[in-house]
């Protein structure tokens, strides 16, 4: 099962003002949720940056989790008054926590791996996820001139995408995001191929359904 977990209301943009506000007052109950609305989109940023290899070492949820303590424990740093400045800065705790995390878990025998991932490319692969899911859904495209706003629009896909059943959410995971082979992913979810390629069919029709639900808000 791909986790990503945590709940997150795509009609919520709204009420973020009040909510940072109460959080800079003291409200840890405001912060708390202010944070959740993120919890899924920083699932699908950490469990992405993470290729097949480091994957089977580390746990997005893990990181995940680092990352929202640290949000907690810093969020007097943050000097942001809107939501692109709070993305920009839970995504620049998230590219920290992975460094952190692998300087620990990679073995120096395996230094390599490590090299390979820098904050720069990890940054830059943190914009594909986006683009990547609003490609599936008609008539939406994201521009790569305007990053905030495919983070901004990521942010209610990965809220929508936690709402569909969980072989659903799995196999739209796998395939659009961790960019997976129908046959890779029968594997993964002891399927046939045919099987999983119908399951996948499905699957976008019910997560179309929600994006459409979700414009009503």
């Amino acid at each position: 099962m791909v986790n990503i977990s945590a709940s997150g209301s795509p009609c919520a943009h709204a009420d973020f003002p009040a909510l940072l506000g109460r959080a800079r007052n003291g409200d840890i109950e405001s912060l708390g949720k202010l944070l959740q609305w993120y919890t899924n989109y920083l699932n699908i940023l950490a469990t992405t940056s993470l290729d097949r290899q480091l994957r089977q070492r580390i746990n997005p949820s893990d990181v995940v989790q680092e990352t929202m303590l640290a949000a907690h424990r810093d969020f007097n740093a943050f000097r942001g008054t809107s939501q692109p400045e709070m993305l920009g800065w839970l995504r620049k705790i998230l590219i920290n926590t992975l460094h952190r995390t692998f300087s620990t878990h990679v073995q120096t025998a395996k230094r390599d791996i490590r090299r390979d991932v820098s904050l720069e490319r990890t940054s830059q692969r943190m914009d594909e996820p986006a683009c990547n899911l609003a490609a599936i859904l008609p008539g939406r495209t994201t521009s790569p001139s305007e990053p905030m706003r495919s983070r901004e629009q990521a942010v209610d896909f990965a809220n929508q995408l936690n709402q569909l059943p969980e072989q659903y959410r799995d196999v739209i995971v796998y395939r659009v995001l961790q960019g997976l082979t129908f046959e890779e992913i029968a594997s993964r979810m002891n399927r046939s191929c045919g099987a999983v390629r119908m399951l996948w069919l499905r699957a976008l029709d019910q997560f179309k359904l929600t994006y459409e639900d979700s414009n009503d808000c």
